[in-house]
């Protein structure tokens, strides 16, 4: 099997679930536990949180907060830090922040979302437009999860901040994380990640806050993570996510270079007249998003799985619309909606799946065609 569907999730490094497997067998102990035990793997907790700080430039300039996954970052951020006037955000973020940003309009905040342009990426100016001296929380998409379009943050913060300087920034950083090169600017005050999607487990993520910020907690309890996260925490996931980060941050930027020549070959070798290219040549590497105009991308998605090739038809958080919210809101006609292909790759990704991957969407395709018109 291709394996080509990794935004939505990828394969656990075996390595790093190697190393972390000392978590489960000896340094099984909660690290709240005041006895040696508990203290040991306290301090390896926080060691694992300085090298994910030392992965974004951060130790010095943020804190690290332990979630269950993106999806929960994301919560914490958009329901502690915009809770007055309105939040601005865009028609292109994830479910976690869309959701979550609509979810306000029922606690007495004002959403307003950006419009996107046709590859996913924001309106800047109109984004900017609906920044007013209300605004408690701006939050924009680092790479677009359905189209792979990079939104230059570090920019948009700063232009957001000039125009209201007590308006918070945060992005969801999910699908750049550990693949595109980039350090956390001042003016980002948010920054949302999970571990599944470089190689860790499902149930771990974290959450980036500027140092100095007060954030109140999502969960409450017991007050871990410096009481701004309750919950035993994940040590082996924590531990899992760490050494998967230090990993994948080794060969970031030779990763990027080598995928994406890998996906442009790709796209270079579908068929031209049935296939639609999405995703930007400047956006991320490791999401290539096609549409075969006029099919079902669900059936397409069914008949590759047959066919030995795993791919995905948008974010596999919006699986049960048919047509994806995303890229309705980037202006595209029905025939396209139908046919969205979303191919991401990972590391281990090889030219010789690049190019049978290729053969096998061309033919079938053609089969599809051949059967239904």
């Amino acid at each position: 099997m291709i394996y080509f569907d990794n935004a939505a999730t990828t394969r656990p490094d075996s390595d790093a679930l190697a190393r972390a497997a000392e978590f489960t067998t000896e340094l099984y102990f909660n690290p709240s536990a005041k006895y040696g035990g508990g203290f040991s793997v306290s301090k390896k907790l926080e060691k694992m949180r300085e090298e994910l700080l030392g992965t974004v430039g951060g130790k010095d300039r943020y804190d690290l907060i332990f979630t269950s996954c993106g999806s929960e970052s994301d919560n914490q951020a958009i329901f502690c830090g915009g809770k007055r006037g309105n939040v601005v955000t865009t028609q292109g973020e994830h479910a976690a922040v869309f959701s979550a940003c609509t979810e306000l309009k029922n606690r007495g905040v004002e959403p307003r979302f950006a419009p996107v342009k046709g590859d996913g990426s924001v309106d800047i100016d109109a984004l900017l437009s609906l920044v007013d001296e209300k605004t408690s929380l701006v939050s924009v998409i680092h790479v677009n999860n359905e189209t792979g379009a990079v939104n230059d943050v570090a920019a948009i913060a700063k232009a957001v901040k000039k125009k209201n300087p007590r308006t918070l920034f945060m992005s969801d950083g999910v699908q750049a994380y550990g693949k595109l090169n980039f350090v956390l600017p001042t003016e980002i005050d948010l920054y949302s990640v999970s571990a599944h999607k470089i190689g860790g487990l499902k149930g771990t993520g974290a959450l980036f806050k500027r140092k100095g910020l007060a954030l109140n907690p999502y969960i409450y309890g017991g007050g871990q993570e410096g009481g701004a996260r309750s919950g035993t925490e994940n040590t082996f996931g924590i531990a899992v996510f760490a050494y998967a980060a230090e990993k994948k941050f080794r060969t970031l930027k030779e990763d990027a270079e080598r995928l994406r020549s890998l996906r442009e070959k790709l796209f270079s070798l579908l068929q031209g007249d049935i296939f639609t290219r999405i995703s930007p040549k400047d956006g991320s590497p490791y999401i290539l998003t096609v549409s075969a105009a006029g099919m079902r991308g669900e059936v397409l998605q069914r008949m590759l799985w047959d066919r030995g090739l795993c791919v995905g038809t948008g974010s596999a958080c919006s699986s049960k619309n048919r047509f994806s919210r995303v890229m309705t809101a980037c202006g595209y006609p029905q025939s396209i909606l139908d046919g969205v292909l979303r191919l991401s790759f990972s590391p281990e990704t090889t030219e010789g799946e690049i190019t049978e991957a290729a053969n096998i969407l061309n033919k079938t395709a053609k089969e599809y065609i051949r059967n239904t018109f």
